[in-house]
């Protein structure tokens, strides 16, 4: 007989999958078997899980590439990620192309980036209720990373090639230029230092966070675009989409160490909590590719069905 807290787990999905392409997210087990999958809207971007695990948060873009230039829509999906179903969708008014998204520390509210105008907003999800928006002085804000303390927020420009600091409090934005094509972020352990995708640079810019200043850069592949940090603060994880391969890089000698072709031009990395494994998703070949980030090596590929266009993998509460 098998045990109920094994089969209770069997049950719980492990990953959710932004198909962008299907305007859905896709549910999985860790066995990669779909349990579900949720309509959200036209061409989802990026997702942030809520801080118990229990809701995701779905920024519904409208548009396929960014370099569309079209309204799309102006909608944040809500799901509840145990129960695999949409909760609701918050409507964001005159904002429009929501696209990077995170939560804001010690709040309840969520910051998300905007193509249509170029933005950054700060919205309460439980009012459905944009609060305030900002200016990030750039052409095409695309992803989000707020300080630990709540009082600053990180977007990188693409368009402008440059990185705004916004202080929450006051609004107040200052710029600093990067390499070409700025993209995802992430923050060293301790908040100090800020790592920085540059696509069209080839290269991980490093930022001290308290200087507001670029101290120092680490030469990449092509194309890195999404990056993580494992949990000893040691490497980095990070898609290079040109290059088709993920990537890492040593902190300590700011040197790339090693690199993984995935056959295929990955639009996003993520990582579990644990830092064991990283998630890939290959858009134009509807694969979902599964990396062991200790063995340097590819777990599993997945085929999805055609046209489900997996981007950003969500890994669920607990991984």
């Amino acid at each position: 007989m098998i045990p109920l807290t094994l089969m209770l787990a069997a049950a719980m999905p492990y990953i959710a999958v932004i198909e962008k392409v299907a305007g859905a997210v896709a549910f999985f087990s860790e066995d990669g078997k779909q349990l579900a999958q949720v309509k959200v809207g036209p061409f989802p971007h990026e997702a942030v899980l809520s801080p118990d695990g229990k809701l995701l948060y779905v920024s519904v873009n409208g548009v396929l590439w960014m370099t569309e230039d079209t309204m799309g829509t102006n909608a944040i999906a809500v799901v509840d990620a145990q129960a695999m179903r949409l909760v609701k969708t918050i409507d964001l008014g005159r904002f429009h192309r929501p696209h990077g998204i995170a939560l804001l520390p010690g709040t309840p509210n969520l910051l998300a980036t905007t193509e249509r105008p170029y933005g950054l907003i700060l919205v309460n999800p439980a009012q459905s209720k944009v609060l305030r928006d900002f200016d990030v002085q750039g052409k095409s804000p695309h992803m989000v990373m707020p300080t630990a303390d709540g009082k600053w927020a990180f977007v990188s420009n693409v368009d402008s090639n440059t990185l705004a600091v916004i202080e929450l409090a006051t609004g107040k934005t200052k710029l600093i230029q990067t390499g070409a094509k700025p993209q995802g972020g992430v923050f060293s352990h301790d908040g100090k230092l800020l790592y920085l995708t540059n696509a069209d640079s080839n290269q991980i810019h490093i930022i001290d966070v308290l200087k507001q200043a670029v101290i120092g850069a680490i030469p990449t592949g092509k194309g890195p675009g999404r990056i993580a940090l494992t949990p000893d603060g040691k490497t980095l994880v990070y898609n290079m989409q040109a290059g088709e391969s993920a990537g890492f890089a040593d902190v300590a000698t700011r040197k790339q160490t090693a690199t993984i072709a995935l056959g295929g031009k990955p639009l996003s990395l993520t990582l579990t909590r644990d830092g064991k494994r990283a998630f890939a998703g290959i858009q134009d070949q509807d694969k979902l590719i599964f990396i062991s980030v200790p063995g340097r090596k590819i777990e599993r590929v997945i085929q999805l069905p055609k046209d489900s266009g997996p981007d950003p993998v969500i890994p669920l509460a607990g991984h």
